[in-house]
């Protein structure tokens, strides 16, 4: 949990909400005394579980790693 003054939330409210919003606790304090908790109204998205989309994808390009004739001039 990580605690910031008043005057600390202000001037980093942008960088605080996006720890909020990554899971992180952020509290709000005033002369070193707790008074809110910045939280997400919703609930944070599931997490990936790798392997997930495994069977769904039914054919894939025969020129799928070929580099396209546009992209030459940039190797």
């Amino acid at each position: 949990m990580k605690q910031y003054n008043i005057a600390e939330a202000k001037s980093h409210f942008s960088e605080l909400v996006k720890l909020a919003l990554l899971g992180e606790e952020v509290v709000i304090a005033r002369d070193n005394k707790p008074l809110l908790r910045l939280t997400p109204v919703a609930e944070p998205k599931k997490k990936r579980r790798p392997g997930s989309a495994k069977g769904q994808v039914l054919a894939i390009a025969p020129d799928f790693d070929e580099l396209p004739a546009d992209f030459k001039e940039y190797i």
